[in-house]
């Protein structure tokens, strides 16, 4: 069985964008070459990505271009070399077509497709989009978070799950630092509790 695991960078306050649509690029983020590296690596691990619409219209209006793009440093085009080749699934009501190795899945029992996916992979299984992963999370399926958690406090903006108001035990199962002051943390979803337990 396959593992989701919802992949973030987050600021110490868990926030996700500051502004709506910076899609990552916000002032705040210390995306260095360390660090990119081990996004790479942590890709290359991958069975297999499912990204929500947005998420998804983000990677795809950059990466594969990046991919090819000589001006870049080879761990950028590498990064958008994996992206476009890895085999992905787009959650989404209104998208009917998608390129770089995507299928699409929606409607209903998107929820049941993607336990049913979940089921038949070996290995991890990347989940991008916050969206999607609170849905996954109220499921029961979201199985890992990988925070890689970035030195500043931006008290507004997208947190890192949609009004999610339920209490989340985790396992920390991994932890590193890198030069920019920067924090990886890997926790395993253990237990998620009524509202009004403890």
């Amino acid at each position: 069985m396959g593992r989701f695991v919802y992949s973030m960078q987050v600021s110490l306050d868990l926030r996700i964008e500051q502004v709506p649509g910076d899609a990552g690029a916000g002032e705040w983020l210390r995306v260095d070459e360390e660090l990119h590296r081990e996004a790479n690596a942590q890709m290359r691990a991958l069975a297999l990505m499912v990204h929500g619409r947005v998420h998804y219209e983000v990677m795809e209006e950059y990466w594969p271009r990046a991919g090819e793009d000589a001006s870049l440093p080879d761990y950028m085009r590498e990064y958008g070399e994996m992206w476009t080749a890895k085999p992905k699934v787009l959650v989404s009501r209104t998208r009917r077509s998608a390129a770089h190795n995507t299928r699409i899945i929606g409607g209903d029992d998107a929820i049941e497709q993607l336990a049913a996916l979940r089921a038949g992979t070996g290995g991890s299984i990347g989940v991008g989009g916050a969206t999607l992963a609170t849905q996954l999370l109220r499921a029961g399926l979201l199985d890992e978070l990988l925070l890689f958690t970035h030195p500043a406090i931006l008290g507004f903006g997208r947190p890192l799950f949609d009004d999610y108001d339920l209490p989340i035990d985790l396992d920390l199962l991994e932890q590193r630092t890198f030069q920019q002051g920067v924090t990886m943390h890997r926790y395993a979803v253990r237990d998620v509790k009524e509202a009004g337990s403890c």
